[in-house]
């Protein structure tokens, strides 16, 4: 997106969803005078993003239970890959929005403000309007599931409308776990299921930080070069000729 400080388009089949982080020189009033940054999150889905058209939530006066919860995840997944104390005084908002729903668009949502974030942050890094850089490492989330008695990575909608087990892992690159959302929707599942389908998911989410890094290598390059000169030290400082100190006699 041509204003936002850093943006992502996110395609998985046919869902399709942009991120657009924007950056404020102010916190919430609880983190005032904290020396701590803040980041969240919001969630909307166009109304034909879907089969049949849902009405705007601005219609209604609030969020829905869903967007609301939906956008909670969002805040929450980043906020833990995302060092606020080194973004002192800032607040990364990440407008996260259904283009197309297919099936897993709070995952692909979380995949894609990583980037977007990523990109904001490395604008704030290098014209120095933040002191150190802050983003962790690359996290994801996909949705995985169990159909007709197989787990499945990353659900299409007539998949997860069948689904046996249905479930979204947010998780970093290196198998940190951050949420997992599990649900049995026709059935209890066991906990060896449980556990095959978080080791699908974890293997789904090192291919998405794959993608991630891809997006944001050139930004990422900028950053490790900056990075790497303000981390230099000055050498001691060459003493003067002592018979010059004092100047002409």
């Amino acid at each position: 997106m041509k204003f936002a400080e850093g943006s992502a388009l996110i395609e998985l089949g046919d869902t399709r969803v942009v991120a657009a982080a924007s950056v404020e020189g102010r916190v919430p009033p609880f983190l005032r005078d904290s020396g701590k940054g803040w980041l969240t999150a919001e969630y909307s889905m166009l109304p034909r993003a879907t089969h049949t058209r849902s009405a705007r939530e601005v219609t209604q006066g609030r969020p829905s239970g869903r967007t609301a919860e939906i956008q909670r995840l969002i805040g929450r997944s980043l906020r833990a890959v995302v060092d606020l104390s080194r973004m002192p005084d800032k607040t990364l908002i990440l407008d996260c929005d259904v283009l197309q729903a297919d099936g897993g668009t709070r995952t692909a949502a979380v995949t894609a403000a990583y980037v977007a974030a990523g990109l904001a942050l490395a604008r704030l890094y290098l014209t120095g309007d933040i002191p150190e850089w802050p983003l962790g490492e690359p996290l994801a989330g996909v949705s995985a599931g169990i159909v007709g008695g197989v787990p499945l990575l990353d659900l299409e909608y007539v998949e997860d409308q069948v689904a046996e087990v249905d479930m979204n892992v947010v998780a970093t690159a290196e198998g940190s776990l951050v949420e997992i959302q599990g649900t049995g929707e026709k059935r209890s599942f066991r906990r060896d299921e449980m556990d095959a389908l978080v080791d699908l998911a974890l293997k789904g989410i090192r291919e998405l930080a794959v993608a991630q890094q891809q997006a944001l290598a050139p930004a990422l390059e900028e950053v490790a070069a900056v990075r790497e000169r303000r981390g230099q030290k000055r050498g001691p400082a060459k003493p003067k000729d002592e018979k010059n100190l004092w100047g002409r006699p």
